[in-house]
């Protein structure tokens, strides 16, 4: 059995179960840094995707597109929106699919990451949640069973969130503390960790 729409209810099902805690951890983070409204942005998202959850169509195109509208819809955060095109750009890739082969991950991510560069204008190494996706991109490479490709990604994303903390942020409203974001974790990359723990 590959990635069906099945496998995403239970991923949204899990983060959201989580996710209150989760959203105050990164409030926390992202007022360090940015606006303060990160977690807001993931409780809001992921509890209107939970409320669609069971409504998602058989076709995994049509699921993901829908889970993005979901979370697009009560966010108009940058984070939100980099999701919801996240979701999209997976959405292209899997209409008309009912079953998606796990070892095509690694391809989804990498149209999930371009998408998002595109639109969001960072580039990889400016410490944010794309360094994250790159780092998962690259460990999930050949790897065709469920468990393997979750356990790559939660060690790569964790190998990342330890590089790139000793570097400074350097794009978004980050940007403008410098070398004072030397030592702290960037809060997108945190809230990659948070929903693949809660996976």
């Amino acid at each position: 059995m590959g990635l069906t729409t099945e496998s995403l209810r239970h991923a949204i099902l899990a983060i959201s179960k989580d996710v209150d805690a989760t959203g105050n951890l990164l409030n926390e983070l992202d007022g360090k840094l940015g606006d303060g409204d990160l977690g807001v942005t993931m409780i809001n998202g992921f509890n209107n995707m939970r409320s669609v959850a069971n409504e998602l169509p058989e076709d995994v195109g049509l699921a993901c597109m829908g889970a993005a509208q979901a979370m697009t819809k009560v966010s108009g955060s940058s984070f939100g929106t980099l999701m919801g095109i996240a979701l999209i750009a997976v959405a292209k890739q899997t209409r008309a699919q009912h079953e998606v082969p796990w070892s095509h991950m690694s391809d989804l991510v990498q149209s999930a990451l371009e998408a998002m560069k595109d639109r969001g204008g960072a580039k990889l190494g400016d410490k944010t949640v794309l360094d994250s996706l790159e780092a998962i991109r690259s460990a999930c490479a050949g790897l065709e069973k469920p468990e393997e490709l979750l356990q790559a990604a939660r060690n790569a994303n964790a190998a990342a969130l330890a590089e790139f903390q000793d570097k400074p942020c350097k794009i978004g409203r980050a940007r403008i503390f410098g070398d004072q974001t030397i030592g702290m974790d960037d809060p997108g990359m945190v809230a990659m960790n948070e929903m693949l723990r809660a996976l």
